[in-house]
């Protein structure tokens, strides 16, 4: 038994889909499927019930779940825990960045490097939400600002700012105008990003768009805004962006942005870190007092 192996057993676990599983653990369901059946043979234990519709933990699988997890943590935690056993020194601490992260929050991270500078080297790791937060977890970042919301175990959330977000419109149609309704987008197509690119807020959103009667929706196969820009500025779509979003749209009249009359949509970002590496003797303590006199001031 590797440690893989346990790893591959848990993404199902909390899955309950080899699908959903492999994409998370960017790999196909085949050989994934075949992992699981060699723990099985190992460990002489059924672990899921299973069909073409259907995946279920059985009553070993279960068992195994909670103690999978208290082995994938001490294993993740092995870094951080030397890393602390080696004594004071200025250490590297990589605090995760969202992509378009507010201006305030930018600069309150630079006086967050130059107030820590003497214990700790304040290092910027870009990412999406997801992946820092799954980084924070495992101990690889020390901290992240990250859009919520964030349901995570042992991990600690600071709120710290809400922007507004409006519809990115083909200019063709739109412009001049001061806002828009749901009810006028009924026959356009919702555009987004590729699936994992977008804070999972934007799932919320998309209940909220389908009750509204919007039901078409297409997802592009690349993650960055200016795709779906330019998909906007062909007309028939739409897209949700920050309000406050500027780019060359504005330069070319391609599409605008406007705020909603019948619902106000913000982002929320945060600050997240792990519970226990800010405990007094934790590695962090000092890092997260001094963020936290850093971010808490409103935004």
């Amino acid at each position: 038994m590797e440690i893989f192996h346990l790893r591959y057993f848990v993404a199902v676990a909390e899955n309950l889909s080899f699908s959903r599983a492999a994409r998370q653990l960017h790999m196909a369901t085949s050989p994934l499927s075949q992992r699981i059946r060699d723990l099985e043979r190992e460990l002489d234990q059924r672990l899921f019930d299973r069909d073409s519709h259907h995946v279920a933990l059985t009553r070993a699988g279960a068992a195994l779940l909670p103690v999978a997890k208290d082995v994938l943590g001490r294993f993740d935690d092995i870094p951080w825990q030397l890393r602390r056993a080696l004594g004071p020194e200025r250490r590297a601490a990589y605090v995760g960045v969202v992509p378009a992260l507010h201006p305030r929050l930018r600069e309150r991270l630079g006086r967050l490097e130059a107030r820590c500078a003497e214990e700790f080297d304040v290092k910027r790791w870009p990412g999406n939400s997801g992946n820092l937060l799954n980084a924070v977890q495992r101990g690889d970042l020390a901290m992240a600002l990250v859009h919520l919301p964030v349901h995570a175990e042992g991990i600690e959330v600071l709120e710290l700012l809400h922007e507004p977000l409006g519809a990115l419109l083909p200019a063709a149609a739109f412009a001049g105008r001061k806002a828009v309704s749901l009810s006028e987008l009924t026959d356009y197509t919702y555009v987004t990003s590729a699936p994992g690119t977008l804070p999972t807020y934007f799932d919320q959103l998309k209940v909220r768009l389908k009750a509204a009667g919007i039901h078409k929706e297409v997802n592009l196969n690349i993650g960055d805004y200016a795709s779906v820009r330019e998909i906007v500025a062909n007309g028939s779509v739409f897209g949700i962006t920050l309000l406050s979003a500027e780019g060359p749209e504005g330069e070319n009249g391609a599409s605008v942005v406007l705020p909603f009359r019948d619902f106000s949509p913000s982002l929320a970002t945060g600050l997240v870190w792990r519970r226990d590496r800010a405990e007094p003797d934790g590695d962090l303590h000092g890092l997260v007092r001094e963020a936290g006199a850093v971010f808490s001031a409103p935004a």
